[in-house]
């Protein structure tokens, strides 16, 4: 069973960036569509962004511009860019297929925040 281990979360101002990782125990990323996720305190899981095995790249309409995916396939791992963070982006995110198909990762919590 594939097992997925987000990082690179923690404590940033407005305006400030992060770049979160998320590693894969197996070569899903040339098979599988994987994405980002984050649930905010109190709310649902929300979808953010996803790339495709071939690369493409899609966002949320309340991340375009500030945040990119991204992937290195030799590594098993995905990335997630966030850039002109906003108080609303305080979540913890998740990484897993578009389809959700394997185990929730215990994720890692972005707080932002001045």
């Amino acid at each position: 069973q594939v097992q997925l281990v987000e990082s690179g979360g923690g404590l940033v101002q407005p305006g400030g960036s992060l770049r979160l990782s998320c590693a894969a125990s197996g070569s899903i990323f040339r098979i599988k569509h994987m994405g980002w996720y984050r649930q905010a305190p109190g709310k649902q899981r929300e979808y953010v962004a996803h790339i495709t095995s071939d690369g493409n790249t899609f966002y949320a309409d309340s991340v375009k511009g500030r945040f990119t995916i991204s992937r290195d396939t030799a590594k098993n791992t995905m990335y997630l860019q966030m850039n002109s963070l906003k108080p609303d982006d305080t979540a913890v995110y998740y990484c897993n297929s578009i389809t959700q198909y394997y185990p929730w990762g215990q994720g890692t919590r972005v707080t932002v925040s001045s």
